[in-house]
């Protein structure tokens, strides 16, 4: 072995892993690995548990009720680690954007996702990715433009809801690092979304165990309720995620007809509209209280007529639905345009007076790239100077 491979070796050796991501099981299984007795195993795991998911702690130190010994022993072995902000943007609407990086995993492309976090008067989103890139290559998208890298871990996906905690203040009895901009609640993040980059239902599992941190209430403690899965059409998974996790659901539609879908949303091709609706009518638990929401971009002279609005309220009929109606957010080299305003509540009335919330949604940091559809990793147009400058 060369000196540069021995070198490499003993550096992989000694990576530690994070415990941000572990389930519960998890953690065990990691603590009677280093030598913690059988009789303590079950006390010891709740204990570091509560203090990683319940209180966001960052130093093995700061676990009050955990002996010495075993703070240094977890510190020898594991670490904290959340992802790595890279940059960190503000709107001036207050929606923030950071851009992280995650470890390579021996992939050579860009290993940086994006999450954003949208604040309003008494609640604050948290939209989060589950993939690096995508492979849906919806024309619309812009994170479509970017190939899929990897999926990404339970980690790194529950550990972008911790950073956005870091980052505002919002663990117990933690300050608010920003004050300005922040909802009236005692949680500065109340809702969490799965419509970041990546189609989250092409990394179920990793997706389903960081929602069950996020859902575990001596975890993160963020209700089913409060957390959306948006899905552009994976059929086959959506019955089992409703099964699995029960989160609620929302679907990219954005066309009333298979040829046309079939160009905005490729995945189409696989999984037609007839199929999709199909899956939301027997997803579990939908009712009127736990309503599907369909997504529906607005495009100018592509799918807003009054006939694809009502052809919409046809193809929606018998499911508890919401219908969220998204002003196109253009991006660099697209060649769609967004509706007319007059064309969208058009569109708009035509469906609410079929009896369904058609809530028009408002644009949200579009002046840094972090509206619905914009996000792309940013590590492919910031060079080091704009960076540096973005800190």
């Amino acid at each position: 072995m060369t000196e540069l491979a021995s070198i490499n070796h003993a550096s992989t050796q000694h990576v530690r892993p994070s415990l941000v991501g572990q389930s519960r099981t998890g953690l065990q299984d990691l603590l009677k690995d280093i030598g913690i007795p059988e009789r303590q195993l079950r006390m010891r795991s709740s204990q570091i548990w509560r203090w990683v998911y319940g209180h966001g702690i960052r130093d093995f130190d700061l676990m009050e009720n955990v002996p010495k010994d075993l703070r240094a022993e977890l510190s020898q072995h594991f670490t904290l680690d959340r992802p790595e902000i890279v940059t960190g943007q503000k709107s001036s609407d207050g929606t923030r954007k950071w851009l992280l990086r995650v470890p390579s995993n021996g992939v050579a492309r860009s290993s940086e996702i994006e999450t954003v976090y949208i604040p309003e008067e008494n609640r604050g989103t948290l939209c989060i990715s589950s993939q690096i890139g995508c492979t849906l290559s919806c024309t619309f998208c812009h994170t479509g433009t970017q190939r899929l890298v990897r999926n990404l871990t339970p980690g790194e996906i529950a550990g972008q809801i911790m950073l956005a905690r870091d980052e505002l203040g919002d663990w117990p009895g933690a300050e608010a690092a920003q004050k300005e901009n922040l909802p009236d609640s005692e949680r500065k993040i109340t809702n969490i979304v799965l419509m970041g980059m990546g189609e989250p239902l092409y990394n179920f599992d990793a997706v389903r165990d960081a929602m069950a941190i996020a859902n575990d209430n001596e975890g993160l403690s963020h209700s089913r309720r409060r957390i959306t899965l948006s899905t552009s059409g994976v059929v086959p998974e959506i019955s089992r995620w409703g099964e699995e996790a029960g989160t609620m659901l929302a679907i990219s539609l954005h066309a009333v007809r298979d040829d046309l879908r079939d160009e905005l949303v490729p995945i189409n091709r696989k999984f037609p509209i007839a199929e999709l609706l199909e899956a939301c009518r027997n997803y579990p638990g939908v009712s009127n209280a736990r309503r599907i929401t369909f997504e529906y971009v607005m495009l100018k002279g592509i799918n807003d007529s009054a006939s694809d609005a009502r052809e919409l309220v046809r193809l929606l009929k018998g499911i508890p639905a919401k219908i969220n109606l998204i002003p196109f957010n253009p991006w660099p080299g697209t060649d769609y345009e967004c509706s007319d305003w007059d064309q969208i509540e058009k569109f708009s009335d035509i469906v609410n007076r079929a009896g369904y919330a058609s809530p028009v949604r408002t644009p949200r940091g579009r002046d840094i790239m972090a509206a619905c559809g914009q996000l792309k990793s940013a590590s492919e147009r910031l060079s080091v100077k704009e960076r540096t400058a973005a800190k």
